[in-house]
This record gives structure tokens, sequence and C-alpha cells, in this order.
């Protein structure tokens, strides 16, 4: 049986043997409903979390690779580049007050970071979380295309010119790399689909070739 979000929340604590700060599950979900997402939503995280509970098996340790999930997009503003380190921060800051060890917050902190996409996971949780965040990009043709077009909406405000521009050096940046996974569950599931999702973006849409956007997905 799935449980509801606010079950799933409190069984992710109850995990850590930890209860969580009162009033945080209320603001999570206010955040993840903020008018200006379209991707980064709690669609979103709950995608996460499916392809969490079919990964569980090969994380170190689930209950806080599920907790940094809820907290991976806690901040975002598509406008800023402090997002995933703010989201961190307000993660580990949570686990100290609800009783957890410096050791454990950090471990979110980190994992949390991993977000960023920017360097190779330090850790196998790491590694994993990253993939999730990036399942999107292997999704079905239809749900990937609208995943293309609540980016835009989310950068709404940059003119069409600079976000193609910015887009496709993201995605070629992103192409460039051996693997857009770091874990042969996720590269052996999504690689080739994502790729050519990809691909398809830069030969349909016509962007340009310079300019720059925030990194990430």
């Amino acid at each position: 049986m799935r449980l509801s979000d606010g079950e799933r929340w409190e069984a992710g604590w109850k995990a850590l043997k930890l209860t969580p700060p009162a009033g945080l599950f209320e603001e999570i979900l206010a955040r993840y409903g903020e008018g200006h997402r379209h991707y980064h939503t709690l669609r979103h995280l709950r995608e996460c979390l499916e392809w969490l509970d079919a990964a569980r098996e090969l994380c170190e340790r689930p209950a806080e690779v599920e907790l940094a999930l809820w907290f991976h997009d806690a901040i975002y503003d598509p406008g800023r580049l402090a997002n995933e380190a703010e989201s961190a921060g307000w993660a580990e800051k949570a686990l100290l007050e609800a009783g957890a060890s410096q050791e454990c917050a950090g471990r979110v902190r980190g994992l949390v970071l991993a977000t960023r996409h920017e360097h190779e996971p330090e850790t196998p949780d790491q590694a994993i979380l990253a993939d999730i965040d990036f399942a999107i990009l292997g999704a079905n043709t239809e749900r990937f295309e609208e995943y293309e077009r609540q980016i835009r909406e989310e950068y709404r405000t940059i003119p069409a010119v600079r976000f193609r521009a910015g887009r496709r050096a993201l995605i070629n940046r992103w192409l460039e790399a051996p693997s857009l996974y770091h874990t042969d569950f996720f590269r052996e599931r999504l690689e080739n689909a994502a790729r050519k999702n990809l691909e398809r973006v830069l030969e349909d849409s016509g962007y340009c070739r310079t300019g720059q956007l925030p990194s990430g997905s």
C-alpha cells in the first residue's frame, strides 16, 4: 500500500530514530508548492522517492538518502546559485535540532549538495541520489518534453535567446560526459533514453551556442 506524503515523511524520520521538528513537514510542502515552481514541485519529489524505492537496496544508509531527497529542492529560486547550499544547510540544521549526530547531519548535507552535479560523488549514496535527481532525463518522451516545458516556465523571465543559449550549453556539457549516471543501476535503465532525449532537444530546438544559465536539473 502506498503511503501518503505525511506517512512517508514520518517513516523516514522514524527510520533514523528521530522526531522531526514541529511544523517542518508543512513548511517543506509549502516550499514545493511555491507559485514560481513548475518542475521542482512535489511531483518531482514524489518521482524521486519512487526511484529511491527501486534502488533502495543499493543504498548504504537509505533513510539518510530519503531525508536528503525531501530537502534537495526545498529552497529553489531559478535565479540564484545557492539553492542546493541553502537546502543542504536547512537539512543539517533540522537534523541537529531533532537530535541527530553531527556525522549523520553532515552526511545528509553532503547528499543534498550532490544534486549540484558539479563534481563526482564522494560516496555511493551520493552517487545514487545524484542519479535519482537526473532520472527525469531518461523519462519517456512525453514526460521528458513536459519537463523541458516546465524548466522553460521556471526561467520565463529570461529572454528566449539567452535561455536557449544557456540550455544548449548545459545539455552539451551533460552529453560530453562519459556517462550521465554514476551507478550501473541507473546507467543500464536510463542512459540510452536520456542521451536520445537530450540529443533530440538540441536537434529540434534551434538552440544557440553561446550563453550560460545556472547548472542543475
